[in-house]
Parts: structure tokens; sequence; C-alpha cells
């Protein structure tokens, strides 16, 4: 969530610059390509709409990839590590039980042995109600986590307890402590929703610095409100002429957020199921429909 440090340090400008030029740095000698959706083109950024950044649908799809399928992602991409530091595809880490919340908040996450980043992403994703992509995504916008882990964005993979104005709360570090606790907030924004950032039109400033300045937003979906609760800035106009460098106001969490999910996945505005289909079944709002009561067998009347 430290925008402004993210958006000077490291981490921005590898997302910018695999963003831009569609690679990211394999080895001193040359660059690997990073997957991309099927048919992906690098979208304008005149495209990108702040009232509607990702659908509620593609947010809060848990189901979106199995703990295989978020395996094989980690593997197919090209990561070049800090020395004695692991790729995503090969760290592990023992996590603790977290209970469950109640009601329609977080469910228990189980804690185990050693397991794998990608098994930690798929059930914090099913135990908060959150799509893995999403979960994906954070850890690229905020840290570069995929494409060059290092031992400071393991520490702060999700950008969880580090608000701009202050340092990092250490309390909050490591790998699993960021995932869950960032998939905890949005499930806490999603059930406790009368925020500052809400569904409806909200100012929403350019950069920390208020001098800055800031514009209304029709915010028109929930999972928006998330994103903007989590990281309070919208793109400036200077940021999207140029969304790779900006000037002096530019933040580029929430425009990163939106230009990974794209590479990465796809459109992250579209839905599954077209809208005429109960608003429940695209998630609308953060909620799954209720699930249906089992009918009792019929008696077989002989």
């Amino acid at each position: 969530m430290r925008i402004a440090d993210v958006a000077r340090g490291i981490a921005v400008a590898l997302v910018a610059v695999a963003l831009a030029s569609c690679t990211v740095p394999a080895d001193d000698a040359g660059r690997a390509r990073l997957p991309a959706a099927p048919g992906w083109s690098e979208p304008s950024t005149s495209e990108f709409d702040p009232g509607h950044i990702v659908s509620d649908d593609a947010f809060y799809d848990s189901g979106a990839m199995t703990e295989d399928e978020i395996q094989e992602f980690f593997e197919s991409v090209p990561c070049r590590a800090d020395e004695g530091v692991r790729c995503l595809a090969d760290f592990t880490q023992t996590t603790t039980t977290q209970p469950a919340e109640g009601g329609a908040h977080c469910g228990e996450y189980r804690g185990g042995i050693r397991e794998r980043a990608s098994r930690i992403v798929a059930k914090v994703a099913d135990a908060c109600g959150v799509s893995p992509r999403t979960l994906i995504v954070l850890l690229q916008k905020e840290q570069s986590l995929l494409t060059r882990p290092t031992p400071y964005g393991y520490e702060r993979a999700t950008g969880y307890g580090c608000p701009d104005t202050a340092d990092c709360d250490a309390k909050y570090f490591g790998f699993f402590n960021q995932v869950y606790n960032a998939a905890w907030q949005f499930r806490q924004y999603t059930e406790e929703p009368d925020r500052r950032f809400r569904i409806g039109t909200v100012e929403v400033g350019y950069h920390p610095d208020a001098a800055c300045g800031a514009s209304p937003v029709e915010i028109r979906n929930q999972a928006t409100a998330n994103l903007y609760n989590y990281t309070p800035y919208q793109p400036s106009d200077a940021t999207l002429a140029d969304p790779d460098e900006g000037d002096a106001c530019s933040a580029f969490g929430n425009l990163n957020f939106w230009r990974i999910w794209h590479r990465w996945f796809g459109d992250p505005q579209a839905e599954r199921l077209p809208s005429y289909f109960p608003p429940c079944s695209r998630l609308v709002g953060g909620h799954a429909c209720p699930a249906q009561p089992t009918l009792p067998a019929a008696a077989s009347g002989r």
C-alpha cells in the first residue's frame, strides 16, 4: 500500500518494464517474455476506467484457478530472484491456522507444514472469497514478487500494513501473513462497505501529496471500492499519458493492477455470465448465491 515508495522503487520499475516491453530481465545477456492471456494485446491507458477497474465477478471468483493452475502459472513466469532467494514457484512456508470470522467473512484457514506459495494463495482465496488472480496481481503490483523476488519483497509481499505516512508494521511481515491479511482486509471492506471509498461519487486523489490534487470518481462496484480503500489514488492524466514514467504527482498502483491483470488474465472487467442472470451469480457486491437446500429423495412408490 505504500504507493509513494512503490512508484519510486524497483517494483514499479520492473512492472513498467514488463508491461511496456512485454519482457522482464532474464539475465544480463537477454530478456524473456512474460506469459500473457491468449490473444492479448497491450490496452491503451485511455481504456482505463477509474470507476470500474475490475468486475466483482473477476475480483471475488475464488475458484478462478486451482492450486495446480496457480503453481503452473508461477512456474511459467520468468523469475530472476536475488541470490539466496527462491522464486514463488519454489517458495514454501509453514503456516498457522486462522479461525473463521463468522458470517460472510473469512472462513477458517487450516495451517500446514512447508506449504507451497501456490497452496497458500489457493487456500487464502477460498477462505476469504477472493480470486487467486486478485492476490497474484497484488503480489506483482506491490513487490514484483513473481518476476523479481527479494527478501524485502517477501516481507512486504502485498503491501499490507505499509501506509504512505509511516513505516511498515513489522508484525505483518512474511509471505503468508501478508497474503492472508490482504485477503482478510478485502473481505472486511466488502462486509463493512461504509467507508471513505464506496459505491457512489467520491473524490480520489492522484498522489499521497495532497497538493497534487484530486477529482471525483463514480465508483460503480464493490471490487473497485476495495482497491481504492487499499490504495487510495487514481492515475492522473500525466500518468495515463506516460504510464511507465509519469510525473512527480504520479501514483501507479491501481493503474498497474489493471495493466498486470490485462497482461496475465485478460480483461479484468469481464464477467462469466450475462447481465440477465441473478446478480449473485456474478458475485455482485462480493457475495455468491446462497446454497440451495438439498431436497429429500422422492420415495419409490411400489
